[in-house]
């Protein structure tokens, strides 16, 4: 009897314990459910929300507004300071949302001016309004600054402009707190390297060659030379991961490109040069460019002579091998970037004849043989 007691008294435990578990598994998939249904309500609601964020943002800030906001959009803008610049004159509602439609839709050409543009413009109409340029005010005056100009000269352009004469413009342009201020506005582009005590004139190289818009006549040298750092920061950001792959700073890249756009001539290929001047300090040898030389010197030399290569200076690249300790004119796009894509050569030498071409030699003997038929005859 006893032992048919306990075999239904083992039954109607596990049948308890089965039913437990039973309760248990309802409640654990309850549990399961109730987490999934609160998991996909959380996404599904993060997703609708960003679509709807991105949905309005994508629209205009205001389509009944009937008025209109000045806004400059100043020389070198990229597309992530054109953004900021249009969120915070509350143009658009999120930078980075028209950041991305810009990409999408593959849109560039932007152009720097002062725009008249409305809360209700589209984005559509804001890019096309920034892309052909209608400004509010007309140009107050330009200022071209040409490739290949030492420092000073650029003083002379710019002391037109602000009424000044090119000494004193030439010597803010070299003013240790004036120089300090405009470091910290362009940590990237100005740094120590400019501070060089062998340097001569730390802003050298520094101001880009271009034609410059101004909207209004009163400016200062400092309004000016801003312009022309933005430019100069502008362009060398987007060559800066070809100088990181060089191993070359922004100060060694303006001076290399310096070298080049000093050394070349409308027909020359300059990638070619670049080559030579590369290959030359490969071996340690010096550069031996003439321009360098007349920059130690501080005057333009027609022709290099003997005594000039003689200068005592560490510009003096037949005396000191390696780079000069900075620019010694201002390099435009092309000569920038032949100094971070010089072509694959065997060149050590080059020569620049009188008809304005640059003929090429691996040895010093076929150079020599160039320059006697080329230059020594003509004498």
């Amino acid at each position: 009897m006893k032992s048919t007691e306990e075999q239904q008294n083992k039954k109607e435990i596990i049948r308890k314990k089965m039913i437990e578990r039973q309760s248990e598994a309802r409640t654990v998939r309850k549990i399961v459910f109730i987490v999934t249904i609160t998991l996909f309500l959380f996404v599904g609601g993060a997703i609708l929300g960003g679509f709807l964020y991105v949905t309005s943002a994508l629209k205009p800030v205001d389509p009944d507004s009937d008025k209109t906001t000045p806004v400059e959009i100043p020389i070198g803008s990229s597309v992530t300071s054109i953004a900021n610049i249009l969120e915070s004159e509350n143009i658009i509602k999120d930078a980075k949302i028209f950041k991305y439609y810009i990409k999408f839709k593959n849109e560039s050409g932007f152009q720097a001016g002062q725009y008249d543009l409305s809360p209700s413009m589209t984005l559509d109409q804001i890019i096309e309004s920034l892309k052909t340029g209608k400004v509010m005010r007309d140009v107050a005056f330009k200022m071209t600054v040409p490739e290949g100009l030492w420092l000073e000269d650029i003083a002379g352009i710019i002391a037109k402009e602000v009424d000044l004469t090119q000494e004193e413009v030439f010597e803010t342009l070299n003013d240790p707190e004036f120089i300090s201020k405009m470091m910290e506005s362009y940590p990237f582009l100005l740094t120590d390297d400019i501070l060089n005590e062998a340097v001569k004139y730390p802003l050298e190289g520094y101001l880009f060659p271009a034609t410059y818009s101004f909207y209004e006549k009163e400016q200062t040298v400092e309004s000016i030379v801003r312009e022309m750092l933005s430019k100069t920061s502008d362009v060398l950001l987007g060559y800066q991961g070809l100088m990181e792959e060089r191993q070359l700073t922004v100060h060694e890249t303006l001076t290399m490109a310096s070298l080049i756009e000093e050394e070349a001539t409308e027909l020359v290929d300059r990638h070619a040069i670049s080559s030579v001047f590369y290959n030359r300090m490969e071996i340690g040898m010096a550069l031996q460019t003439d321009p360098t030389v007349a920059y130690a010197i501080g005057e333009h030399k027609e022709r290099t002579l003997y005594e000039h290569t003689e200068v005592d200076s560490p510009y003096n690249t037949y005396q000191v091998p390696g780079l000069p300790p900075g620019p010694i004119a201002n390099a435009g796009v092309m000569s920038i970037e032949a100094a971070l894509n010089p072509e694959e050569t065997g060149y050590l030498y080059f020569l620049a004849t009188p008809e304005g071409q640059v003929l090429f030699s691996e040895t010093l003997q076929e150079h020599n043989a160039k320059k006697a038929e080329h230059i020594t005859n003509q004498n």
